[in-house]
């Protein structure tokens, strides 16, 4: 199985801070809201998290974030 990986798209990113609440294992926020995925645009996840990163995309109110699984 490949390697999920969550990524974020800061041209659409406001900083709701949904996607924190989401899967705060994988992104925190910064003091002014926005995700923090370690001074990246994208991080992997585990697969005991990929639920919740799945949650993270489709709760995201501006449509800034995205999952890609490699082979």
């Amino acid at each position: 199985m490949g390697v999920t990986t969550l990524t974020v798209d800061w041209r659409l990113c406001a900083g709701h801070g949904v996607c924190s609440a989401a899967v705060p294992e994988v992104i925190a926020r910064d003091r002014w809201g926005y995700p923090d995925l370690g001074g990246s645009d994208e991080a992997p996840v585990s697969p005991a998290l990929r639920g919740a990163a799945r949650w993270a995309v489709a709760s995201c109110p501006a449509a800034a974030l995205s999952i890609r699984r490699s082979r």
